[in-house]
């Protein structure tokens, strides 16, 4: 059996700190984000009272999920990475972490994330293997055409048909492909947010984005998207039959992204990247107004 002396641990720590590094650990919004469209589709899949067994999983899975992706994402841009003035210090463009470890990790946190999907039903074990393939292909879109933020959309996205089967036992329903479609505009339109911070970099080494193919229409295209997001989350809350709660968190929101707009007026990199951030408290706010929605009309 192996055994760590005491002048072993710190290397030991040194190494999993470069581990937690790459998972993102210190930075939680991709979580955030990922979580917010999967807890809205689990309160309406079970009308305001989710099952806490299936809670804890997604919740452990989400995390988990999202851990994975940072690192095959940070082993498809391995090369890409140390020309970006944002990410030149990950812990794989500098060679701390090998190319071998990032993926090494990839499949251990997917495993994980796997064992927990299988307590939940057949249908959603299934389900899960469309949500591991699009989180593995999602890293590689960037080299082959210019809607990678689409991609990540439908990867962070499919939480919601599977949190979905797992809460009902059934196929997802008109209103769960709703939460996503919504969830798929969302994510296009805050990734392109945080494409922008990235545009002159990518440009230069070759990486496509939608910020680079929406170029100076960059601000009016997301405006659309934001719109018609709103008009989702509005559908979703008619047919969900939400009370007042509901619709003024909606009001609250498009003031979010009416923040956002001025935030990227000018295009200036650190406040698009505040622009992204914003998008956290977005889905805190719509989550807010689903679970108050509930608990004021039952």
């Amino acid at each position: 059996m192996t055994t760590f002396t005491a002048t072993q641990w710190p290397r030991v720590r040194a190494r999993l700190w470069q581990y937690a590094l790459l998972t993102r650990m210190h930075r939680p919004i991709g979580t955030l984000l990922l979580l917010w469209p999967m807890l809205w589709a689990l309160w309406i899949a079970g009308n305001g009272h989710p099952d806490a067994g299936v809670l804890i999983v997604f919740l452990l899975g989400t995390w988990l999920m999202r851990s994975a992706g940072c690192a095959i994402n940070d082993f498809a841009d391995r090369e890409v990475d140390p020309h970006v003035a944002r990410t030149t210090d990950r812990p794989l463009a500098t060679g701390r972490i090998r190319a071998r470890e990032a993926v090494g990790v990839f499949v251990v946190l997917s495993l994980l994330a796997f064992a927990l999907v299988l307590t939940q039903n057949r249908l959603t074990i299934l389900l899960s293997f469309v949500g591991v393939a699009l989180a593995a292909s999602y890293p590689f879109m960037k080299r082959f055409h210019h809607l990678p933020q689409v991609h990540l959309g439908a990867a962070f996205g499919w939480a919601v048909p599977m949190a979905w089967t797992a809460q009902t036992g059934q196929m997802p329903t008109q209103l769960a492909w709703l939460i996503f479609i919504a969830a798929v505009v969302w994510a296009t339109i805050y990734d392109t947010q945080y494409a922008m911070v990235d545009r002159d970099d990518d440009i230069r080494i070759g990486v496509k984005s939608t910020a680079i193919l929406f170029g100076d229409a960059d601000r009016l295209i997301i405006g659309v998207l934001q719109v018609l997001m709103l008009l989702a989350l509005l559908l979703i809350g008619r047919d969900a039959g939400f009370g007042w709660p509901y619709f003024l968190a909606l009001v609250v929101a498009a003031g979010m992204f009416g923040y956002q707009q001025l935030l990227t007026f000018y295009r200036v990199p650190e406040f698009c990247f505040r622009a992204f951030m914003n998008n956290n408290w977005f889905g805190a706010v719509i989550f807010a107004g689903i679970v108050a929605s509930y608990l004021l009309h039952g």
